[in-house]
């Protein structure tokens, strides 16, 4: 079903059970698999994929011009791949030249900048703005209003909560720039500052407002600024029922793959080749 006032171009493939609201513009060159719903206002750019069941909200830009399109005003080829069963809600602004998995969700107002790889069942909240070349892995859950420079990598089954932001520029302003890499199973509590180059060890927890400035082993709790050890968060339980709380993994099981059973037995069962996709070694 295609709405009113849409301009749908010449070389568009369609899965079957396709809605396409108002005003919507579809570039050539674009794919979009079944049962995917596209609301009013919203322009898919040439060279992007929508996998099946895909849904984007309206005044989205999919696949967005890179600098050589300002530059020259021509056409360049990036494309943009986006998995099954993915939400891209209303306003959120996606550049071309990334690749993005399965069950992958935003908020409103979301920003993706080019040459980002981002895995599956990754959920990234209103406002943030993911600046380009970074690497997300599975399972990822980033809260509103983060922001993650460029060269940034996040392992699989990272936390990040409000106001977090992600540097990369040690010495500013300059043209030498290092990404923060956050290991998996690690959290940054909201309003969290990660200076770059720093590295965030698997199982550690980030607190509140934190100014991390050296890397932080596994397992550590670090607070204030600049951020210091403050203890092993095996050591810390759940503030409103007593129970231990971390590794959080072994407490926490909502959308999480091991969600019908617990994490050890999940993690038995997986292949090397799995643990080695997760960067799961524990």
């Amino acid at each position: 079903m295609t709405g009113e006032h849409c301009v749908i171009g010449e070389h568009v493939t369609f899965g079957e059970n396709v809605t396409i609201r108002h005003n919507c513009i579809i570039e050539d060159g674009v794919h979009l698999g079944s049962n995917v719903y596209i609301d009013s206002n919203t322009i898919i750019r040439s060279g992007t994929t929508l996998g099946n069941g895909t849904m984007v909200g309206a005044n989205c830009i999919i696949g967005e011009y890179l600098m050589d399109f300002c530059v020259d005003r021509k056409h360049h080829d990036h494309p943009l791949s986006i998995g099954e069963n993915s939400l891209i809600r209303s306003g959120t602004i996606i550049y071309g030249d990334s690749q993005i998995g399965d069950h992958f969700q935003t908020g409103h107002q979301v920003t993706i900048r080019e040459k980002t790889r981002i895995g599956s069942h990754v959920s990234i909240g209103t406002l943030s703005d993911i600046q380009g070349e970074c690497e997300i892995g599975d399972y990822v859950r980033l809260h509103s209003n983060i922001f993650v420079a460029p060269l940034s990598r996040i392992d699989s089954f990272v936390w990040i909560f409000p106001h977090a932001v992600l540097t990369d520029d040690p010495t500013p302003p300059s043209e030498h720039f290092i990404g923060a890499h956050i290991h998996s199973f690690a959290i940054i509590a909201a309003g969290a500052i990660i200076i770059p180059g720093v590295e965030v060890g698997s199982d550690s927890l980030v607190g509140a407002g934190a100014v991390v400035t050296k890397s932080v082993e596994p397992y550590h709790l670090v607070v204030g600024n600049p951020a210091r050890v403050a203890g092993d968060v095996r050591n810390l339980k759940n503030k409103i029922t007593g129970e231990p709380a971390y590794p959080w993994r072994e407490h926490f099981k909502r959308a999480m793959p091991w969600s019908e059973s617990d994490f050890q037995s999940w993690y038995e069962n997986l292949s090397m080749e799995e643990k080695e996709q997760y960067q799961l070694f524990v």
